[in-house]
């Protein structure tokens, strides 16, 4: 569950490191965000001389959530961590060139598909 003002890693090669959570798409009355759903939020840490710089503000997707996440077959899925990618612009596609740690199969499934060619592990 990622609601607004958690903080999150970033998962790509893209020069961000840690990102809160500005406003989860999907409607204003939409509270929470989960595996697969589109974030808006700012850059708090960035690695210098990179594509993103702190404090721009980037729309990211969610592949890694703490909270366990119940799959439609009745298991569950946690991970140790909060984590996303960043977007580039409008499109679905991945700004960073390379994804660190496992992804979650939901991404696959709502229709991320260059993410998760992209990504070494999905779980």
């Amino acid at each position: 569950m990622i609601q607004i003002r958690t903080m999150l890693k970033v998962a790509d090669n893209s020069g961000a490191k840690i990102l809160q959570c500005l406003h989860v798409m999907g409607g204003s009355a939409k509270r929470y965000g989960r595996l697969g759903d589109i974030i808006i939020g700012t850059v708090k840490v960035a690695e210098p001389r990179k594509e993103v710089k702190k404090h721009e503000v980037v729309r990211a997707l969610i592949v890694r959530q703490r909270k366990e996440y119940k799959r439609s077959d009745g298991s569950y899925v946690r991970f140790d961590d909060n984590a996303c990618i960043i977007l580039a612009g409008k499109t679905n596609l991945p700004k960073g060139g390379r994804i660190i740690g496992p992804v979650a199969r939901e991404i696959k499934e709502k229709g991320f598909q260059k993410v998760a060619v992209l990504a070494r592990e999905i779980v």
